[in-house]
């Protein structure tokens, strides 16, 4: 009898209770398997061949010379532009950028060729829409490009005509040649740069808001003593017990991502990929820690949900993925690094782009496992407040 009642509590016996609620409740299922599996597959399409391909441009040609012609040809030779419309005027080109039909367009002024030739400046005017930040960088940088480089065409062709040599006109042309490496991301590919921050960001909002939940609804559903008889009144046993089903499946959509990144997709990983193995298990366990924190301090599954989430979704911009962390304020400086996230982010910069030795990552490594086990001193706050079971709404 006492062998059949210890099977029925401890640590397995909150196992296999959890793993019961698990595929009871839907919302289970669709927050750990879905939503992470969705972002996936809609990120890594959406950015699948690395950067924008010929975004629809307008031409406002004023001038209708061979000069103008052999301009518009070059700009549209370029791989992020494509001349969709040639206009007569400002205001059609104003009108299809304001209606989405483009994204920017250039005129060329009248006797465009005549006055460079003569030397007397002609100005190109080129104008963006910006309110698509990505389409709109890319072409103000193709823009830019090609008048300098119409100007410098110019240039050569007059000093041509005058009796100069080709060396010494690309020597006036460009006095200092450049030598441009883009290192780590090669290919200027906006997928390896947003989907390595953007997915394991994701997987750490969905881990906060379902560690949260499932603890809540404990509360909520009044069936937070029954989880703590299971687990033989221990509240270690208690969040082991229900953590143990949910890391397996967070951890397995972590491995997902990984495979995808730098196994199927090839991004750069110049290091072991054990190292962003262990890197992500921390992640997954770290997170979760910090929902449990989350639930010490604010026993309440709707105040939970919105803390995590709010943790959650600033994390994809205070962690340092879109603007980088020396040139925040201070206090968010400071804020960074008490996201487990931030530290993930900077194992991947090291252990795969930068390939350094795994010794010059293990501030990160450790400030993850100690994520992992700072909730450990509060949950003799948290089992208070299950033993109370009060919901507030």
């Amino acid at each position: 009898m006492s062998e059949r009642m210890e099977y029925q509590t401890g640590l397995w016996a909150t196992i296999v209770r959890e793993l019961k609620q698990l595929v009871s409740r839907p919302i289970y299922v669709l927050c750990m398997v879905g939503a992470p599996l969705f972002s996936c597959i809609f990120l890594l399409s959406l950015m699948h061949e690395g950067l924008p391909h010929k975004i629809p441009v307008a031409i406002v040609d004023h001038d209708h010379t061979s000069t103008s012609r052999n301009f518009i040809q070059q700009l549209g030779s370029q791989e992020s532009v494509d001349v969709t419309y040639k206009l007569n005027s400002f205001t059609e080109a104003r009108e299809l950028m304001q209606s989405g039909d483009i994204f920017g367009f250039l005129i060329i002024p009248e006797d465009f060729e005549a006055k460079a030739i003569a030397g007397r400046q002609p100005e190109i005017s080129f104008y963006t829409n910006d309110a698509y930040y990505i389409p709109a960088s890319l072409l103000y940088k193709s823009f830019k490009t090609m008048s300098v480089l119409a100007s410098g065409a110019v240039v050569r062709q007059v000093l041509l005509s005058a009796g100069a040599e080709e060396s010494q006109i690309m020597a006036k042309l460009q006095p200092i040649a450049t030598d441009m490496h883009a290192l780590g991301n090669p290919w200027i590919s906006y997928s390896v740069y947003l989907n390595n921050s953007f997915l394991p960001g994701l997987l750490q909002l969905m881990i906060l808001l379902v560690t949260v939940f499932s603890i809540g609804s404990e509360m909520k559903r009044a069936t937070s003593r029954e989880w703590l008889r299971t687990a033989d009144d221990s509240i270690i046993i208690a969040i082991t017990g229900k953590l143990i089903p949910q890391t397996i499946i967070f951890f397995s959509m972590g491995l997902l991502y990984l495979s995808l990144l730098y196994g199927y997709l090839h991004f750069p990983m110049h290091n072991s990929i054990w190292h962003m193995i262990f890197a992500m298990f921390l992640l997954v366990v770290a997170s979760q820690s910090f929902a449990v924190i989350i639930m010490c301090f604010a026993p309440s599954l709707r105040i939970g949900l919105s803390v995590g989430g709010l943790v959650g979704v600033l994390s994809l911009s205070i962690a340092g993925f879109s603007f980088p962390v020396p040139a925040m304020y201070l206090p968010f400086q400071a804020i960074s690094y008490v996201l487990p996230v931030r530290h993930y982010f900077l194992i991947y910069v090291d252990q795969a782009l930068n390939g350094i030795p795994l010794y010059y990552s293990r501030v990160h490594y450790v400030a993850l496992i100690l994520f992992a086990v700072a909730s450990t001193p509060l949950l003799p706050r948290l089992k208070k407040a299950l033993m109370r079971q009060v919901y507030v709404p």
